[in-house]
């Protein structure tokens, strides 16, 4: 019975803390009822009836609570007889069922020590008194502990409703990376057996945090050499998906490798190459095994010398090589299997296209700040080619060129790849499959890229509102026919008729459409040009050596700009120029005396505290406002209600990102900056952001590896590469193939 269906279509309007409660009680009494034990204490009636008054009080209609209370007892009933009756031999003293007993003996043999001497199956059967050999004190102990396990999942159970966390976070996090690895993917020599790599894992309910569900009742398809893009809205639990399968806390097939890219590499004195090539762990440790094996073998063979032929430890000696020479030849195998022999190359061809010149492979993973980091964590998983490789917003630690590079480099991974991604371009790039996460579920899109599945999303929609609405009208006209002529003898048969038919429709739920989301930019008073310009402008952070040299830039309150290039090419570099937190070493900034801008930092979490509201960090930081205000600007971004009261510690990244807009459009700017915008942001605020940029009356300068979103915005796109800046005289695309002409024979961005 689908307890959670039932139950919310009896009492639609009770609050979802205490139908969802009503779910997890109605299921701890079908567990109940269905085990033997439990149900000996088990008060079918008492249970229902405590059940339905809950329902009833939190505003449930007493008949439909009372129709559900019936239906349930139908169901429940039956299971609940079956098994409150079954005996276990001598009533007086029950005795372990087989099943129990048989999973206590395999699973406390090494803890436990039970089986000192061999124990007699027979006592499984009832009424045969056969004489025991097992040790009393020691299956006293055995009983004991299931006894506390069963009391210990009856006690769990309200714990359970008060606060079902997720596993995963439960996890311990001390773990090195090398033993958390081998954790989740255990190492096998030997043959691999031919099983299939893909993932069914159907019926998934998932929970994170204080009882919020992401996932109810669902299915997760994922086949083998597919490429999925996993989207839906911030918040929605994504994240948290990846995590559970990269833990294994869902049912993923043990012969499967998993690996999530998460958390950015801690940095020691390891060097960035060296870090790559420890990320396979089996391959680390075959290595290992592969010396000590070949270091014994070679003991053995002195050890065999100083003896005489006829020693008896010859033959020893003989058998323990034997055995090593197969197990070396095993490693042997597993190592050509992951071709071992090309590790560094493959390394260094990873780390080439994610931005990291010769120089810097060799370079100590500490002297990396955060993002190099998080491009180490990358390439370690790409390196690694698990069966299922999982990434988490991988464009987000990205620029253009690396982009590109993880683009065509995910094109031939050879196995299954899971992408959380809200940047069109590259899922359109990347995705042979859309899977979109919503209402606790996850829907399909077969052979589709993010922009078939956008539009295949609003036909879907479309026709299951119409669907929904087809039948609701049909239901009435159903109702409306039985409550008519019900009590009618002469058509009561039609009107039973009709009861069944209703009955037998489906249940459908109603689509929910989306919020729609809007941003909005403060319109600025008109300015007279020149606005702002830099002539002939170079700086460098050292004398020797000019990051920038002879630049020319102009921006109006028309502008579009995209400035796009490599990392450390000096894109952020030049924006503070323009800003004038930096002064050039050569040239001239000239900004209008009454220009105001707003800045949008790539890394704007860093500079609020999170201890605060969003209002509070407002007021701090562009103090002189009423809350009014301050509330009119954040409803401009979304951040509506009690949420502009919230904590920013609290908030997802597209949240604070949302609240960093607000802050900016205080000063009601003529020119916005902004470095890196769609960082952390959903579809819908993608697409919020881009018609709030459209439609702004001042300019905009912004540094972005967004494709869409400066499809949509920019006008004219500047490129940043080799110390100068200038403008390209064809579109982003054309800067792709740009960059893919720089590309080496080994499909390496080598340059940028």
């Amino acid at each position: 019975m689908q307890f959670s269906r039932e139950i919310h279509r009896a009492a639609p309007v009770v609050d979802g803390v205490v139908s969802d409660y009503a779910v997890g009680y109605a299921k701890y009494v079908e567990k109940s009822a269905s085990d033997p034990s439990l149900a000996q204490n088990l008060d079918l009636n008492e249970e229902l009836r405590f059940l339905s008054q809950l329902l009833v009080s939190a505003g449930g209609d007493n008949q439909a609570i009372a129709k559900l209370a019936d239906e349930m007892r139908d169901y429940l009933l039956p299971i609940y007889e079956n098994n409150v009756n079954r005996t276990y031999g001598n009533s007086s003293a029950r005795k372990l069922d087989r099943d129990t007993l048989l999973s206590a003996q395999k699973n406390n043999t090494m803890n436990m020590n039970l089986m000192d001497n061999p124990l007699d199956l027979d006592l499984l059967s009832s009424n045969r008194k056969v004489e025991s050999r097992v040790d009393r004190k020691k299956l006293e102990k055995a009983e004991k502990k299931i006894a506390a396990k069963i009391a210990k999942r009856e006690k769990g159970f309200m714990k359970e409703l008060e606060y079902e966390q997720s596993k995963l976070l439960s996890q311990n996090d001390e773990k090195s990376y090398d033993e958390f690895f081998l954790t989740v993917n255990p190492l096998e020599l030997g043959p691999s057996p031919g099983k299939t790599k893909d993932i069914k894992i159907e019926n998934i309910d998932l929970w994170v945090g204080q009882g919020k569900r992401i996932l109810s009742d669902t299915n997760l398809t994922l086949s083998y050499g597919h490429r999925y893009g996993l989207v839906g809205a911030n918040g929605i639990g994504k994240s948290t998906l990846l995590k559970a399968l990269s833990r294994r806390e869902l049912a993923v097939p043990k012969h499967i490798t998993i690996l999530y890219v998460e958390q950015e590499v801690t940095g020691d004195d390891t060097t960035a190459l060296q870090t790559v090539l420890d990320a396979d762990v089996w391959r680390k440790y075959l290595l290992k095994d592969q010396q000590r094996i070949q270091d014994r073998l070679a003991k053995i063979g002195e050890e065999k010398e100083e003896l005489s032929e006829t020693d008896p430890l010859q033959k020893q000696l003989d058998e323990e090589a034997d055995d090593l020479e197969t197990n070396l030849n095993d490693i042997f195998d597993k190592l050509s299997e992951i071709e071992s022999d090309k590790a560094e190359s493959r390394a260094s061809e990873i780390l080439s296209g994610l931005g990291f010149s010769t120089e810097a492979q060799h370079q100590a993973s500490k002297t990396f700040s955060g993002g190099w980091r998080m491009r180490l964590a990358l390439a370690r998983a790409l390196f690694c080619k698990p069966d299922l490789l999982m990434l988490d917003e991988p464009s987000n630690m990205l620029d253009l060129p690396s982009i590109t590079f993880l683009s065509n480099y995910l094109l031939s991974y050879p196995s299954t790849v899971l992408v959380v991604s809200h940047d069109r371009t590259f899922l359109n790039d990347v995705a042979t499959d859309i899977i979109h996460q919503h209402n606790e579920r996850l829907d399909y899109y077969r052979g589709a890229d993010f922009d078939s599945f956008y539009a295949t999303k609003e036909e879907r929609f479309k026709n299951a509102k119409r669907e929904y609405e087809n039948q609701m009208a049909y239901r009435k006209h159903l109702q409306t026919f039985i409550d008519k002529f019900r009590y009618n003898a002469a058509r009561a048969a039609e009107a039973q008729s009709r009861i069944k038919k209703l009955e037998k429709l489906p249940v459908l739920e109603e689509p929910e459409e989306e919020t729609a989301t809007s941003f909005k930019f403060p319109d600025p008073d008109p300015i007279s040009p020149p606005i702002l310009q830099l002539q002939d402008v170079s700086f460098g952070y050292s004398e020797s050596r000019k990051l920038l040299e002879k630049v020319d830039l102009s921006v109006g309150l028309d502008s579009r700009i995209a400035l796009v290039g490599g990392n450390g090419c000096g894109k952020t570099t030049l924006l503070k120029l323009l800003m004038g937190q930096l002064s050039p070493q050569e040239g001239n900034v000239s900004r209008h005396p009454r220009l105001r801008i707003g800045y949008f930092a790539q890394h704007h979490v860093d500079g609020m505290d999170l201890s605060m509201s969003a209002i509070e960090w407002m007021a701090k930081v562009k103090p002189g406002k009423s809350d009014e205000e301050y509330r009119r600007l954040l409803g401009a971004f979304g951040i509506t209600g009690t949420l502009g009261l919230q904590k920013l510690a609290l908030m997802s990244g597209g949240q604070k990102s949302r609240v960093a807009f607000a802050c900016l459009s205080l000063s009601n700017p003529h020119i916005l900056i902004l470095d890196e915008p769609s960082n952390h942001l959903d579809i819908a605020g993608l697409d919020a952001l881009a018609d709030a940029l459209k439609n702004f009356k001042g300019g905009i300068l912004m540094v972005s590896h967004d494709v869409t979103t400066i499809k949509r915005v920019c006008k004219e796109i500047w490129i940043s590469e080799d110390g100068h800046v200038a403008p390209s005289h064809g579109s982003i695309e054309d800067y792709k193939k740009h960059i893919l002409s720089k590309a080496s024979g080994a499909g390496v961005v080598a340059k940028h």
